[in-house]
């Protein structure tokens, strides 16, 4: 690249009877998202369904309906391992869901996490995912290079999900930072830098109204913000929103991550001047050719070099490309965005 069962009680999207009848045979894998909703879950679940139909496995497809719910994923979990699959992919909520997923490896289940990886090392075998901090290292140097001399007055504004310090929250947003040459002390956690151009962190959670309260309350802070860090292309659209109302959107860079088509289709209009875009239907694809070799000889994935995970990529999507800072155009983008 250039680049379970239906019960209202668990709000989890359930397999067909076929499917179910099936669930023990040979060849069985789960693949297990925070919701069904979210562009980013449909593609990935589309993108595991079709590699495990040529791969000739049977795919049992579960969903949450909010983000940060983990009581579905922990039914999942355990039906999962009742019917035998010899494979968990997983997105997981919160790390609730770790317990569950270490017996399930010590019943004989690989377990990889797409996306977002757990605390705890044990709770999984490996980690599919985009470089969440070469994301935001991306979007933070086509910032600085875009400003120029004057990045060195910018005032900044940080929209991240919330202030839990999630692994995938802290990577974009420190990334980003470091890519637009502020030091940061803790890559650990968000805030942990003392740069005055840095105006403010703001709970989004990632989504479009987040996005507008979060810069509306940034901008009462300081209204002559230049830059807007977003985690997610929602949140960039209500900080957008929120510009726009105060009259301020002329001359501010907003950036942010995801690569979804609606996002690119952002940037291509002009609401967002860059964005990371990242590749949920290759995390889940190749997570099922995991799971199948798995099942073929015991192997198990490795981590791409010089990382602790499986890098599915990444690319910066604008149409305005800066000196030293590689870049696709949103009509590239677009060719194979999701969502």
């Amino acid at each position: 690249m250039k680049k379970l069962l239906a019960g209202s009680a668990l709000a989890l999207v359930a397999m067909s009877g076929a499917a179910m009848a099936e669930s023990h045979s040979a060849g069985t894998l789960c693949l297990i998202t925070k919701n069904n909703t979210n562009p980013f879950f449909v593609k990935m679940r589309e993108g595991a369904e079709a590699r495990a139909n040529e791969l000739g496995m049977n795919l049992m497809a579960f969903a949450g309906v909010t983000d940060g719910d983990a009581a579905p994923q922990l039914t999942a979990i355990e039906n999962c391992v009742a019917a035998g699959a010899k494979g968990i992919l997983i997105t997981a909520s919160n790390d609730s869901v770790t317990p569950a997923l270490i017996e399930a490896r010590a019943a004989g289940v690989l377990v990889i996490a797409l996306d977002t990886p757990l605390a705890d090392p044990e709770a999984q075998d490996m980690t599919f995912a985009t470089d969440n901090f070469e994301a935001g290292l991306l979007i933070g140097k086509w910032a600085a290079a875009t400003l120029g001399d004057d990045a060195a007055n910018a005032k900044i504004a940080m929209l991240d999900i919330n202030k839990d310090n999630i692994s995938v929250d802290v990577a974009r947003d420190t990334g980003f930072l470091v890519g637009f040459g502020i030091e940061v002390p803790d890559l650990t956690v968000m805030g942990s830098e003392t740069d005055p151009r840095v105006i403010g962190h703001e709970t989004s959670n990632a989504s479009v109204e987040g996005g507008v309260t979060a810069m509306e309350n940034l901008l009462a802070r300081d209204p002559d913000i230049n830059v807007v860090y977003t985690i997610n292309e929602p949140a960039a659209e209500g900080a957008y929103q929120a510009l726009v109302n105060a009259g301020k959107e002329e001359g501010v860079l907003v950036v942010s991550v995801d690569g979804g088509c609606p996002g690119v289709e952002s940037v291509k209009s002009g609401v967002i001047g860059a964005t990371s875009q990242q590749y949920p239907l290759l995390m889940a694809s190749k997570g099922v050719e995991a799971v199948a070799a798995f099942i073929a000889d015991g192997s198990k994935p490795s981590a791409s070099e010089g990382l602790t995970f499986f890098n599915t990529g990444v690319n910066l999507i604008t149409d305005k490309p800066a000196e030293g800072v590689p870049s696709l155009t949103s009509a590239e983008g677009l060719e194979i965005c999701w969502g």
